[in-house]
């Protein structure tokens, strides 16, 4: 398949460079698979998927390990010059074809409708233009695909709101990679006109003092129509 920008036809370049976020992202989500119970809750992301999938923002490639051998072939798009170097490495211990691409996810580097699923991973937060981006996931899923999709944004009650809106308008963006922590991944899929599917609320870590970034989402949407016969 050519990778090419669907915006300039061009192969996508590495539009984000965050080199000391990517360091510190690196050991903070290794000791959050355990830690935080990460490791658990990608198993549920990507149970059951089978088919051509797209994985936006795949960070170090920790769900690389995870795809279930009915996925025929994995694209991973990573933006990031460092992250997708260490995707790259666990691409190649992978049990499931990876190709590593880099790439935005405002203008993924791939054909339309050329997927059957879309895996988004703690990635909406960071986008830069989330309507865009998710455009872009609907334009690139067959009729009738799915988004499998693990995100954390806004919760708790009106002081951690507040709390959170507080942190996106001044330093939290800039210290941790364009992360946002006030965003809503369930009302920005529906407003992208993906249909919802089961979702569940989680809160990491489940027990102890709550922070910004705690209040997660987990689930699975389609783009509407029916699938293709193949």
């Amino acid at each position: 398949m050519r990778l090419t920008s669907a915006v300039s036809g061009k192969v996508a370049g590495s539009p984000v460079h965050h080199p000391l976020f990517a360091r510190f992202y690196t050991r903070c989500s290794v000791a959050a698979e355990t830690g935080l119970g990460l490791a658990a809750v990608r198993e549920r992301l990507l149970a059951g998927l089978s088919g051509r999938v797209i994985e936006i923002g795949a960070g170090n490639g920790l769900n690389f390990a995870r795809y279930p051998a009915a996925v025929a072939e994995v694209v991973a798009i990573e933006p990031e010059p460092l992250l997708r170097k260490l995707a790259l490495e666990a691409a190649l211990r992978a049990q499931v074809p990876v190709d590593v691409v880099p790439g935005a996810a405002e203008a993924l580097p791939v054909k339309s409708e050329a997927f059957d699923a879309a895996v988004l991973s703690l990635v909406l937060c960071s986008v830069r233009d989330v309507t865009r981006s998710l455009a872009e996931v609907r334009r690139v899923l067959r009729p009738g695909g799915e988004v499998r999709f693990f995100e954390h944004g806004r919760g708790g009650g009106r002081v951690m709101t507040l709390t959170q809106r507080a942190l996106d308008r001044t330093v939290w963006p800039v210290l941790f990679g364009g992360c946002h922590v006030s965003r809503e991944p369930i009302a920005e899929l529906r407003e992208a006109g993906f249909e919802l599917g089961p979702h569940r609320r989680l809160s990491l870590p489940e027990k102890g003092p709550k922070l910004p970034t705690s209040y997660g989402v987990l689930g699975v949407a389609w783009r509407p129509g029916e699938p293709e016969a193949r």
